[in-house]
């Protein structure tokens, strides 16, 4: 008898255990989820970053005192299936507020959207950015007007960056930003040093652009910009197919800003962008440079070479002559 009650009250345990402990492990699950604070306290700023993980979030959240313990919003967020749907921005929240309004604030509630400008953009493409980004189902506040952004933004000075944009700026609004943004990141002893090369602060932001759409590595930006200045210097067109490119134009059959150009284009496109046609640089940028090709543009390398290519395989080729240049055609194009 007392060997059957043992194994009974083994079982008995065991199975109260089974039924108590996921009840328990739920409770406690839930308690994690209430909010961090009981006491109404000021919405304060909370920050994602672009690409930043779940697990990073959660962590931050936790050490911001807006929740109780980040890996149970972590399942709350696998439960809620809205891993993927969760804002890059910024965010009024307050740790009085439960894990499952943050979790659903997160995927909404952005006050500012993060976007990035990548180097090399002409005004519509950087237009098309903002446009995509702001212009979206929970954004009640939306007032960007892409025809006046390209009327106000200056083809050049949209310096390439990561920007925190709030969710009601109009076109004025962003426009400006970039600029300020140029104007605190690019010294203005860089542009001046343009001189050296007989080459105005313009001048160089415009050199900058062509070396920005030009170059496909940071060693190319010097030697591309070194090239151009030993071109302006010689009196020889520049002859930069991206010029052609930008005086297009739109491609809609390639959807493209930046359509292919052929051997006509060279005499057809009639622009004064078109470097084929007109010697000297263009009479404004063709793009945003980047930092580097701003510096590569002020103070390029000293050579030799009048030409360049890149091949099938983007690696480029330099020459000295125009018969060099015809025997890389020749042989890598």
């Amino acid at each position: 008898m007392t060997i059957k009650r043992s194994k009974f009250l083994i079982f008995a345990t065991l199975f109260i255990l089974l039924i108590t402990t996921p009840i328990g492990l739920n409770l406690y699950y839930q308690y994690l989820l209430q909010p961090a604070s009981k006491i109404p306290a000021k919405p304060q700023i909370f920050i994602i970053k672009p690409g930043q993980p779940v697990v990073s979030i959660a962590q931050n959240l936790e050490e911001a005192a807006l929740i109780k313990n980040a890996f149970a919003f972590r399942l709350l967020v696998a439960q809620m299936g809205i891993g993927k749907t969760i804002q890059a921005g910024d965010f009024r929240l307050a740790p009085d507020m439960s894990s499952q309004n943050i979790a659903k604030e997160l995927t909404h509630g952005a006050i500012d959207i993060w976007i990035t400008f990548p180097e090399g953009l002409r005004k519509e493409e950087a237009a098309q950015i903002v446009e995509s980004k702001l212009n979206s189902a929970t954004n009640e506040k939306y007032q960007f007007e892409k025809k006046e952004f390209i009327e106000l933004a200056q083809e050049g000075y949209m310096f390439p960056d990561t920007y925190l944009i709030p969710k009601d700026s109009n076109a004025k609004d962003i426009a400006e930003r970039l600029r300020q943004t140029f104007d605190q990141k690019v010294n203005q002893k860089i542009l001046e040093s343009g001189q050296e090369n007989n080459l105005s602060k313009e001048e160089v932001v415009i050199l900058a652009s062509l070396v920005e759409r030009e170059s496909k590595t940071s060693e190319e930006r010097p030697v591309i910009a070194g090239i151009l200045i030993n071109r302006l210097s010689a009196d020889i067109p520049l002859q930069v197919d991206a010029t052609v490119q930008y005086a297009k134009g739109y491609d809609s059959a390639k959807n493209s800003w930046w359509p292919q150009v052929t051997q006509e284009d060279y005499q057809t496109v009639k622009s004064l962008y078109n470097t084929y046609l007109h010697p000297g640089l263009p009479p404004g940028p063709i793009a945003s440079p980047g930092l580097e090709s701003i510096r590569a543009a002020a103070a390029p390398s000293k050579t030799d070479y009048l030409y360049y290519l890149h091949d099938l395989d983007g690696k480029i080729h330099y020459a000295k002559t125009a018969e060099e240049h015809q025997q890389n055609v020749n042989e890598f194009l």
